[in-house]
């Protein structure tokens, strides 16, 4: 496949806060840019920026070299695919599509299935890294699907992420994001029963995180998550409710590979008792608000 580079013209459909950076990320890098969305006013910078609206998704895929979306899950992704005025509609044959979403492995591998009668190669890149990381242009990519298309599409990936992996096929990047959740879940959860259990004892839970990152239980999640906990933080970085559905996910995933997994289940389990405390809205480390509250401890 040809070599997909500046100024090819790339679609971007999901203007949310993580694919608004990324499309703004890939038309720095030189890319022409056409956007679409649900909500025009999402994508009004991009255009006053330069990028050209698009009415529907197949509107933004003519034409285009690449076609990336990034919405929130599997049944949004599949109505941007095969939906009315969806992208198969609208991208010719040798169109790479690279979908940034987090879905199902499965149905990730169905719709490129789906895709490749088409004569369109379909690459699922679920991503990490957050917002920030997104803004930044240095997030890790998990990468499924043909060699030759993620050859081909790799100054896009370049544009937007700094860690790019491809791992198999279609459907390989969606199980490698499951991974990713579930270990962030599960260390969240310990990160918050050792809080707990440190302001129960009487240990000032800041000294407390100070000294443990000085060993062998630092990690992001201590650096980061354990920080937004004790500060009382939760402005959404990531909602509970996107990681809810991604640890249902994870559950999924974990059970169609016959994989004996408790953590999970629990991680699972905790997720939906956040969200269903009402804590939805803010950023996932408000678990360990839960954890606390659950544990006697009044802030």
């Amino acid at each position: 496949m040809t070599p997909i580079t500046p100024p090819a013209r790339i679609a971007f459909i999901g203007m949310g806060v993580m694919g608004a950076a990324m499309a703004a990320n890939i038309m720095k890098a030189g890319f022409g840019l056409t956007v679409a969305t649900r909500s025009r006013a999402k994508a009004e910078p991009l255009v006053a920026a330069g990028a050209h609206w698009a009415g529907s998704a197949a509107d933004a895929a003519d034409g285009a070299a690449c076609v990336c979306l990034c919405v929130p899950d599997t049944p949004d992704v599949e109505a941007v695919l095969f939906g009315d005025g969806g992208v198969a509609e609208g991208a010719a044959p040798g169109t790479v599509v690279i979908d940034f979403s987090t879905i199902a492995a499965a149905a990730s591998a169905t719709f490129a299935a789906r895709m490749a009668d088409r004569g369109i190669p379909l690459l699922d890149s679920p991503v990490s890294g957050g917002p920030q990381g997104a803004i930044d242009g240095t997030l890790t990519c998990m990468v499924g699907g043909a060699d030759a298309a993620f050859s081909a599409a790799r100054a896009v990936f370049d544009a937007v992420g700094k860690t790019i992996t491809l791992l198999g096929p279609a459907g390989s990047g969606q199980v490698c994001k499951s991974a990713n959740q579930l270990m962030i879940v599960s260390a969240m959860q310990a990160v918050a029963e050792a809080l707990a259990m440190g302001r129960k004892a009487g240990l000032d839970p800041m000294l407390m995180r100070q000294a443990l990152l000085g060993g062998s239980a630092r990690s992001f999640v201590l650096e980061n998550h354990a920080k937004r906990m004790l500060d009382r933080n939760f402005k959404p970085g990531f909602r509970a409710e996107l990681m809810r559905k991604d640890m249902r996910l994870a559950l999924g995933a974990v059970r169609e590979n016959g994989v004996f997994a408790p953590a999970t289940a629990l991680a699972a389990q905790m997720m939906e008792a956040v969200v269903n405390s009402g804590r939805g809205g803010e950023d996932c480390a408000s678990l360990g608000a839960l954890v606390a509250e659950l544990s006697g401890l009044k802030d």
